[in-house]
């Protein structure tokens, strides 16, 4: 049994896990391992918005970034999802991931002004969102070996099984720097607007969390008890966040279905959510009523399926410094990601 926590990464506690040590969970989980000299990742979200169907200019949106994460210094890896936001407009997200903070810099500046420099009258929002945290502050979980997903797909292997997990608290206690910090939140959001842009500055130990499902290797019975079952409450779930999640603490929340080259639906989705902090998200994970709902249904399903269950989850959890976040919005709705954590933006 290993520890979450890559033996490079740890270090004198002051601050104890919520397990003894001789803690067994009930199943097997895993973590993605990035190599020693990895000290950062990046996860930037470029999302295109609109109402109705997509126009001409979505599409050369989507194809322009596509062709950029192609382009020399590019992410390792990227993945793209679609939604329907509160305000009832669509929103593509492609995501992309580096384990180099050199290369991106070198990369994002051009980036950055393509999709959200221009484009006013487009009838098309643009928005950037990218954490930049050091491996200190994230962590990721695993129900099999064999696929990686998100920024796992950088690492160079991954974990045998590990021991923190399948408690509440466990998340917390993968984070590194859960170690020797509480990272609690310091400060408010507030925007800037540059122009036709609004940039988001949010505050110190913001937390972001993308938690996925893959259904694609269920055979017939398996997947009709997840989509009749489990995928409802989850949505449930996911759309309480969506539209009162403010109150609790989550700024917004997208549940996002993956899609392939193509843009066609593939059996894969994801939550993807932004939070005041990781406290919040553990108070809405361990006692809320539409997360106890989520959780009983999961379980119910896996303790029916047992060993044979072919459903595979995953989530990354990070909480990033103030100077590790990037927030910038071009045309987008008030709902809109993490501008609706703030007010009326004030002047530079």
């Amino acid at each position: 049994m290993e520890s979450a926590i890559p033996a490079h990464l740890q270090t004198a506690r002051s601050r104890h896990r919520r397990v003894p040590d001789d803690y067994k969970p009930p199943y097997p989980s895993f973590v993605a391992r990035h190599k020693p000299a990895v000290t950062r990742v990046i996860m930037a979200y470029f999302g295109v918005q609109y109402r109705g169907e997509p126009t001409a200019a979505v599409a050369e949106a989507l194809a322009q970034i596509a062709a950029r994460f192609a382009a020399d210094n590019g992410p390792l890896h990227w993945d793209r999802a679609r939604y329907v936001d509160q305000a009832g407009f669509t929103n593509v997200v492609s995501v992309a991931y580096w384990d180099s903070a050199s290369r991106f810099d070198a990369w994002f500046d051009q980036a950055r002004e393509a999709w959200t420099g221009g484009g006013e009258g487009s009838g098309v929002g643009c928005f950037i969102e990218v954490l930049r945290p050091h491996v200190e502050r994230y962590e990721t979980l695993f129900s099999s070996l064999d696929r990686p997903e998100g920024v796992a797909i950088l690492a160079e292997a991954m974990s045998g099984e590990v021991q923190e997990h399948a408690y509440w608290g466990g998340m917390r206690d993968r984070i590194p720097l859960s170690q020797t910090s509480d990272m609690a939140p310091s400060g408010e959001p507030r925007a800037v607007r540059d122009g036709a842009r609004i940039r988001v500055v949010a505050h110190d130990n913001l937390c972001l969390i993308r938690s996925g499902q893959d259904w694609s290797d269920t055979e017939a019975s398996e997947r009709k008890m997840y989509l009749d079952d489990v995928e409802p409450v989850l949505r449930e779930g996911m759309d309480f966040l969506r539209d009162d999640g403010g109150p609790i603490g989550c700024y917004a929340n997208r549940y996002m279905r993956v899609v392939d080259a193509d843009g066609r639906d593939i059996e894969k989705s994801y939550g993807q959510s932004w939070w005041r902090s990781l406290a919040a998200l553990e108070r809405w994970a361990e006692s809320h009523p539409t997360h106890v709902r989520i959780f009983g249904a999961a379980m119910k399903y896996l303790s029916t399926l047992g060993p044979s269950a072919k459903l595979r989850l995953y989530h990354e959890v990070t909480v990033a410094a103030a100077d590790e976040q990037f927030f910038e919005y071009l045309n987008c709705h008030p709902q809109t990601g993490m501008l609706a954590a703030v007010a009326t933006p004030s002047a530079p």
